[in-house]
């Protein structure tokens, strides 16, 4: 189907913003874009409470966002991980996100502040991922969280952690998940796909965006290929939790998600994909201007409650 007209509109209001060129823009001008774009979030769902706080990293504290729809003492749980690149976002640009997951999933939400590249360059960001879903599924029950209904969630290169770091679990046999949830992931980084060169450029993320978090985010000598990097060319991915995957319509990423769906159900798993019609990159995240980004959530509240019910 064409192109929403809400989002047409919403893509022309950012063109006429005269956005910096994202092939000369710092990192700082990376992260202050983003700031603004998460600003189109729209007003905050109320949830019964939020907490600020810090468990081990893989270098140090990181500070997580506890998301409780109720005040019932056991829930279930996601850890959820930002987009941004690796090199952008944090807890706080994607506050609405981690509302939205819980209020929507009926689920304690963990939001976890991963290190940014270029100051943390690659693999800091798996590490401390790693770290953050071995450690609240040990400690589970000081979160509130059922340790046996804990599920991983990312959007956007939050969701290249989210797919590594569940691929991760399962390959060492601990921590267990039993939901993978990944929002318009970016998958594969080692090629230029059929809709990256269709959507290469006025949709939101380009191909200029994608090249330039990952010059900030490799380290020299790192291959793009890596699985870590790129979790669609894991060797073997057997074995994985109920995953659902959102892609949109017109965003350059569309076809990895695809793909990795593909690869998912040949190995046997319960896979569940949605690419939703005439919708953006990180439409979900961007209610004021995109209403259907409720529908999309309504949907997505429906998957979470299933898998951890």
């Amino acid at each position: 189907m064409p192109l929403d007209p809400r989002v047409k509109r919403f893509l022309n209001l950012l063109a006429a913003g005269n956005p910096p060129d994202a092939r000369t823009a710092t990192v700082e001008e990376r992260r202050r874009g983003l700031i603004s774009l998460m600003g189109f979030a729209g007003p905050p769902l109320a949830l019964e409470q939020i907490d600020d706080r810090t468990l081990p990293g893989a270098d140090g504290a990181l500070r997580v966002r506890l998301y409780s729809p109720s005040k019932a003492a056991i829930l279930p749980g996601l850890i959820y991980f930002h987009g941004g690149g690796l090199v952008a976002g944090s807890m706080d640009s994607h506050d609405s996100i981690g509302r939205a997951l819980s209020h929507y999933g009926g689920v304690r939400v963990l939001s976890v502040d991963y290190r940014l590249a270029p100051e943390h360059r690659f693999p800091a960001a798996v590490e401390d991922a790693k770290a953050a879903v071995d450690y609240i599924s040990a400690n589970a029950a000081d979160f509130g969280i059922d340790a046996a209904r804990l599920g991983i969630c990312g959007d956007s290169a939050g969701a290249t952690l989210a797919a590594a770091t569940c691929q991760w679990a399962v390959q060492t046999g601990a921590p267990r998940l039993v939901l993978q949830l990944l929002l318009c992931p970016i998958l594969d980084y080692s090629r230029i796909t059929e809709s990256k060169r269709e959507l290469s450029s006025g949709y939101l993320v380009d191909q200029a965006t994608l090249d330039h978090d990952l010059k900030y985010y490799l380290p020299e000598g790192a291959a793009p290929s890596n699985p870590l990097v790129s979790p669609l060319l894991a060797a073997d991915v057997s074995g994985m939790p109920r995953t659902f995957i959102h892609t949109a319509e017109f965003d350059p990423l569309r076809d990895e998600g695809r793909n990795y769906f593909e690869r998912l159900t040949q190995a046997g798993n319960e896979v569940s994909y949605t690419c939703h019609p005439g919708m953006i990159h990180l439409f979900y995240g961007l209610g004021a201007v995109i209403p259907y980004a409720r529908t999309a959530f309504e949907q997505i509240g429906g998957e979470i409650r299933a898998a951890l019910a």
